[in-house]
């Protein structure tokens, strides 16, 4: 079966200031997430990718779009089902006034009974994107062959939660998974079972020094947080 590289959006203009974006339209990349979208061609000039599949929102198109500009006639699709979580009430509001809103301690330690108000439930996020990548996983292998290589540009929560299926992990520990902007993490996929082979890769250390300002309690960034400053 086929290889999936996942990727998640630069960084965008709601990471830097502090904004759970979720489905918010017009959220676009700041100047640091152009960069490193521009650089993604490079950083997978390696790879025989066979398609890319994108998340509908602004922040991935952008994402993707130095990447086929640098491969034309490389085929897009724009697939719903990897679009961001639906955060519903909470779309918009800043993730520091979010951390004392009572659901936030379920989202943190038991994502699986967390549903937002106005919006879908985490489980419901992490059914529609892992029933997507089998579905493309089918359709790339029919088309391109086992060996095929392809990507899919998406958002923290989804990936965190397809690098937990693809592990046999329980959503309840998805939270413990960290992928930065621009992060590419790649799974190979076998008949009896994936295989992670790369998690979070940025070609950057940067993010793992220690930070000048107190930490956060160990809570994980709702939506994948910012990345390194």
């Amino acid at each position: 079966m086929p290889t999936l590289i996942l990727v998640r959006h630069g960084r965008s203009t709601a990471n830097t200031s502090g904004v759970l974006a979720g489905r918010t339209p017009g959220v676009a990349l700041d100047e640091r997430g152009a960069a490193q979208a521009a650089a993604l061609p490079a950083r997978l000039a390696g790879l025989p990718i066979a398609e890319v599949v994108t998340s509908p929102l602004q922040r991935c198109q952008e994402t993707v779009r130095p990447l086929l500009e640098a491969r034309p006639g490389l085929r897009c699709h724009t697939e719903d089902r990897i679009g961001e979580c639906d955060y519903g009430d909470w779309s918009g509001r800043k993730l520091a006034e979010l951390k004392d809103e009572p659901l936030m301690e379920v989202v943190q330690a038991h994502p699986s009974a967390a549903a937002f108000p106005g919006g879908e439930s985490m489980r419901q996020m992490h059914t529609r994107a892992a029933e997507a990548v089998r579905e493309w996983n089918a359709r790339v292998e029919r088309e391109h062959g086992a060996d095929a290589v392809y990507l899919m540009c998406s958002h923290g929560d989804i990936i965190k939660s397809l690098v937990a299926d693809a592990l046999g992990l329980h959503l309840d520990l998805f939270q413990r998974i960290s992928v930065e902007p621009c992060s590419v993490t790649a799974v190979r996929y076998t008949r009896l079972r994936p295989f992670l082979v790369r998690l979070g890769d940025t070609g950057d250390f940067a993010s793992l020094a220690p930070r000048e300002e107190p930490g956060d309690g160990g809570d994980a960034p709702v939506g994948g947080g910012a990345g390194a400053p």
